[in-house]
C-alpha cells in the first residue's frame, strides 16, 4: 500500500505508460517521482540497476520499461525483443528485491495468452496452449517477469504484482513507420494519405481480427488504484470489455482523422492472433471501470501526436 508521501519510481518514463503513470500519480499529489532516461540508466546493465535501486530505495515501482513494437518489429526483430525485456525484467524485479523494496508493479502485455485462447481470455488461461508465432518472443519475456514476480511474492512474500492490459493508446505512443502497434501506425498513416490525397489507405492483413483497446490513462489510473490499494493477488486483466475488427478500427480512425478514401487490405501481410479480447471481470469487482471510450481517445490521441504539423 502506497500513499502521496512515498517515493516511487516509474521505469520507462518517457514512454506511453511511463507517461500516463507520470501524470496519474501527479494528478493523486505524488511529490517524490523517481525518473531515469536510458543515458541516465541502462537498463539492461545488471549492476547499474541494482545499485541504482539500493540507492535510491523507492517505496514502489512500476516497471513500464519494454523493447516494444508492432507486428512487423515483433516478427523480425526476434532476438532482440526476446534478451532485451528479459533483462530489463529481470534486473528491475530481482534489484528491487535485493534493495528490500516491498511493492512493485509489473507491466505485462495481452500477447501472454494462447493464440487460440478462450474468449474473452481469462488470466486462468496463461501457458494452456501455444503463443501467436509472430510475437512469441515478446509474449515470453512477459510470462518470465511475470513469473518472477509471482515467485518473489510466494517464496520472499514481496508485494509484486503484474497487470496484462489490452491493447493500448494515447499520447507518447510509438508512430515510427515500421515498428508501430496497428492503431498509431493507421493513425498516422491515414492522416498521411487525407495530406497527399491518396485514393485508398492499404491496411496490413484481412482485416477480420478482432482487438480491444484501452486509452493509456485509464490503464494508469488502475495501476494506481492497485498499489494504493495493497493488492498482492494473482495478476489482473485490465481492459474496457469490448472489441472490434481491424477493419471497424480502420473505418474509426479514418473518420477521426477525416480521411475520405477507401480502404485496400493487403492480405499477404499475417493477421496476427484471432481475436484478443481480455475478461476484466476481476478487476472491475474491485471498483476500477474505464472512463474514456475509444471515439473520444482516438480524437485525443490525434490531437496530441507529433506529426501533425508535419
Amino acid at each position: 500500500m502506497i500513499d502521496q508521501n512515498d517515493s516511487v519510481f516509474v521505469a520507462g518514463h518517457r514512454g506511453m505508460v511511463g507517461s500516463a503513470l507520470l501524470r496519474c500519480l501527479r494528478s493523486r499529489g505524488y511529490g517524490r517521482l523517481i525518473t531515469r532516461t536510458r543515458d541516465e540508466l541502462d537498463l539492461l546493465d545488471q549492476h547499474a540497476v541494482h545499485a541504482f535501486l539500493a540507492e535510491q530505495r523507492p517505496r514502489c515501482v512500476f516497471i513500464a520499461a519494454a523493447r516494444v513494437g508492432g507486428i512487423q518489429a515483433n516478427n523480425e526483430l526476434r532476438a532482440d525483443f526476446l534478451y532485451e525485456n528479459l533483462q530489463i525484467a529481470a534486473n528491475l524485479i530481482q534489484g528491487a528485491h535485493l534493495a528490500g523494496i516491498q511493492h512493485l508493479l509489473f507491466l505485462a502485455s495481452n500477447c501472454i495468452y494462447p493464440r487460440d485462447c478462450v474468449q474473452p481470455m481469462p488470466e486462468s488461461a496463461l501457458l494452456t496452449g501455444p503463443l501467436e508465432p509472430t510475437n512469441e518472443p515478446y509474449a515470453i519475456a512477459k510470462i518470465a517477469g511475470l513469473k518472477l514476480c509471482e515467485s518473489h511474492q510466494r517464496q520472499h512474500g514481496r508485494n509484486y504484482i503484474s497487470v496484462m492490459p489490452a491493447s493500448l493508446y494515447g499520447p507518447n505512443d510509438n508512430y515510427t513507420p515500421g515498428q508501430s502497434h496497428v492503431l498509431p501506425a493507421l493513425l498516422r498513416r491515414a492522416h498521411e494519405a487525407k495530406r497527399r490525397g491518396d485514393a485508398e489507405l492499404v491496411v496490413w492483413g484481412s482485416g477480420t481480427p478482432r482487438r480491444e483497446f484501452l486509452y493509456v490513462d485509464d490503464l494508469a489510473e488502475a495501476c494506481v488504484m492497485l498499489a494504493e490499494t495493497g493488492y498482492d493477488g494473482a495478476p489482473l486483466n485490465i481492459g474496457c470489455g469490448d472489441d472490434l475488427s481491424i477493419r471497424q478500427l480502420a473505418e474509426a480512425v479514418c473518420a477521426t482523422v477525416g480521411y475520405p478514401g477507401r480502404l485496400v487490405f493487403d492480405t499477404s501481410k499475417p493477421d496476427g492472433m484471432p481475436r484478443k479480447l481480455l475478461d476484466s471481470s476481476r478487476i472491475s469487482a474491485l471498483g476500477w471501470l474505464p472512463k474514456v471510450p475509444l471515439p473520444e481517445g482516438l480524437h485525443r490521441a490525434y490531437a496530441a501526436a507529433p506529426w501533425r504539423g508535419d
